[in-house]
């Protein structure tokens, strides 16, 4: 178990994916350029592409969790983490309603 406190820790936030570029050095990973209501889009690398198309991820608003260290990955940084579920092959991007904006936090 975790406390409140420990919850309230992880930062997250609607974003909007405003470009995906495949990542053809890697099997798994596209760079997802997303809108977060900030000065500039932040740079996302995400282990999803066997799951979901470019298209389908195009202007999609989902949850990120912002507040992670930057990761580095083939020579890229990734600056949030997007949140998805997987059960076996089924797979899904968790959403949000299009009437929240980019730069929402979820409580």
């Amino acid at each position: 178990m975790i406390e409140f406190d420990d919850v309230a820790k992880v930062e997250i936030t609607i974003g909007r994916i405003i470009l995906v570029e495949d990542i053809e050095e890697s099997n798994k990973l596209y760079k997802l350029t997303v809108d977060f209501g900030e000065e500039s889009p932040r740079t996302v690398l995400s282990g999803i592409k066997k799951n979901i198309t470019p298209e389908e991820l195009l202007n999609k608003r989902v949850p990120f969790v912002t507040n992670l260290a930057p990761r580095p990955m083939l020579g890229m940084e990734s600056q949030a983490m997007i949140l998805a579920a997987s059960a076996g092959e089924e797979f899904s991007l968790l959403s949000v309603g299009e009437n929240i904006p980019q730069g929402t936090r979820v409580m």
